[in-house]
């Protein structure tokens, strides 16, 4: 009679690769940030000794949390506030929770989302990293992207929506170029680490494209950037508006920071509409709150709350979807009017 074969454990895996049996689970589970020599040397440990995890525990962890998750760069801006409040409402009468997190950025942020097991992720963030989305998507978890580069490089079993930045800001330059403008400029974001937009980015290089398209060239001085604060950005508009050949437009990333070159344009006397022309972007409260008028580029929201939702519930019921992406749609008001007599 043959010997009998004893079940390999996690405790054998374990003590073979010289790990703990929660650092095992962790990357048998794949719900845990592990270094990558550890992880090495228990994939190698699972291989060497044939460990076959319990199927009923695997059967179990499958559970659906009726969880959703929408990642984002800045929580407390207007446009994630609201595309979140009209997902919120496709997503319960489907069965399913939101939830909105900023963006972490770290190997640890990205465990402990893997380990909450949401049944799906929404991700709009600038700043996460591709290889993020791949762990999702490793750890079986489905995700939607919305795109924020012009060359995003696509992860397998990861569906994306395109939400109209990069021919929105097109429009947007096409607008103010269109009203006379022939020198305009570009207000990037505010960033405490004093980052800016790399030129991949879809608003800043539909500026750039936008620009030269219509055969005016972008050089450092067409963009205002780099800045770490509110006060930072207004002093930096106050000296591009004094020096160099005039300033005629002000294509601002999003309203509010359109809205923060347009008082810094006032505080030095420079008129708006008269003298200067400026549009913004996200048609946000303040673009309608403002005086004069900001106008400003629309993101179709609800559209585009509904097909995140629709998109995550096919992958969740184990089908693929379609891509898909949305035009924008551009607000004229005042700051870009043509004053009778000009």
């Amino acid at each position: 009679m043959g010997e009998t074969r004893e079940r390999v454990t996690r405790a054998d895996v374990a003590k073979l690769a010289g790990v703990s049996e929660t650092i095992v689970s962790y990357v048998i589970n794949n719900n845990r940030y592990v270094a990558k020599e550890k992880r090495q040397r228990v994939e190698e440990a699972v291989r060497l000794l044939n460990y076959r995890p319990n199927n009923v525990a695997r059967a179990l962890k499958g559970k659906r949390s009726n969880q959703i998750i929408f990642i984002a760069d800045h929580i407390t801006n207007e446009y994630f506030s609201s595309i979140v409040s009209e997902m919120d409402r496709y997503a319960y009468d489907a069965g399913y929770l939101i939830s909105l997190c900023s963006n972490r950025n770290t190997p640890e942020f990205i465990s402990q989302v893997i380990s909450r097991q949401f049944d799906g992720i929404i991700v709009s963030s600038a700043s996460f990293p591709t290889e993020y989305v791949e762990q999702f998507s490793q750890a079986g978890i489905p995700v939607v992207v919305f795109r924020r580069w012009r060359h995003q490089r696509a992860v397998e079993r990861v569906a994306y929506l395109g939400t109209g930045l990069y021919t929105g800001a097109r429009e947007a330059v096409r607008h103010l170029i269109a009203r006379g403008c022939k020198n305009v400029v570009y207000v990037d974001r505010i960033s405490a680490k004093g980052h800016v937009s790399p030129p991949d980015d879809m608003r800043f290089s539909g500026f750039v494209d936008e620009m030269e398209a219509n055969g005016f060239s972008v050089g450092p001085e067409s963009v205002v950037c780099g800045c770490r604060s509110q006060e930072e950005l207004t002093e930096e508009v106050k000296r591009r508006l004094r020096t160099g050949s005039r300033v005629d437009g002000i294509f601002g990333r999003n309203d509010m920071l359109a809205c923060i070159a347009m008082t810094a344009a006032g505080q030095i006397g420079i008129q708006v509409p008269e003298q200067l022309r400026v549009i913004g972007f996200d048609d946000s409260s303040i673009s309608r709150l403002i005086t004069p008028g900001l106008s400003t580029v629309g993101m179709k929201k609800e559209k585009i709350a509904k097909a995140a939702i629709d998109m995550l519930t096919q992958m969740i019921a184990g089908s693929q979807p379609e891509n898909q992406d949305f035009e924008t749609v551009l607000i004229e008001r005042e700051s870009t009017a043509v004053p009778a007599g000009f």
